[in-house]
């Protein structure tokens, strides 16, 4: 009988039990997530869990812990620089069990186990930050939002009334430009007074006057 034993050992030796969980385990840790039957993911659950957890602190004594219970290098590198970022905020419950149907030849019931912040499509909604709510004072919370509001809209319609009224409309005042007075550049004409031309016939009879004297 199995009373007060919650492990299920899968109908195997306890050293096979342990190599599959082992097995199991690196595979979800590379792959992130794997089919396998409803039983086997329970337990791999409670195997792998703890590995997580421990993968949160990056020294030399929790690498060697893990990898002897993985003995698989891959997966624990990988689990200490990708995962552990990964889950970090995370303060358990890095798994999730999803129901497949039932297998065909001997129906067992199967299912996929997978690492919950690797799934965008259950994360999508996480992102939200999570509020606490609490019974106590709900209707002053209440009244108190209300009258906030209405404090910040009443304030917000004086602001824009003051703008409306420190910004009266512009007139179109039309602005009669003077006429541009044309420099007009008077030419100044300079009389140059006649030369008195003497003619040759004149000079050669005062020569003549001159030598008679």
């Amino acid at each position: 009988m199995r009373h007060a034993n919650k492990n299920n050992h899968l109908g195997r030796t306890a050293s096979h039990r342990d190599a599959m969980l082992s097995n199991m385990a690196a595979s979800l840790i590379l792959h992130k997530r794997i089919t396998t039957t409803l039983a086997k993911a329970k337990e791999l659950r409670k195997y792998v869990e703890p590995l997580i957890t421990r993968g949160k602190e990056d020294t030399t004594h929790s690498r060697r812990v893990v990898f002897s219970y993985l003995q698989n290098k891959f997966a624990v590198s990988e689990l200490f620089r990708e995962i552990s970022q990964k889950v970090g905020n995370r303060p358990g419950g890095y798994t999730r069990i999803l129901k497949t149907g039932f297998r065909k030849g001997d129906n067992a019931e199967m299912c996929i186990i997978e690492l919950v912040d690797y799934n965008e499509t259950y994360t999508a909604g996480e992102e939200k930050k999570k509020t606490t709510k609490t019974r106590r004072g709900r209707g002053k919370a209440k009244t108190e939002e209300q009258k906030g509001g209405k404090a910040e809209e009443q304030k917000s319609r004086k602001a824009e009334e003051q703008k409306a009224e420190e910004t009266p409309v512009a007139e179109t005042s039309v602005v009669e430009e003077a006429p541009v007075e044309e420099t007009s550049v008077e030419e100044t004409v300079v009389e140059e007074a006649p030369v008195e031309e003497t003619s040759v016939a004149e000079t050669s009879v005062v020569e003549e006057e001159k030598k008679e004297e």
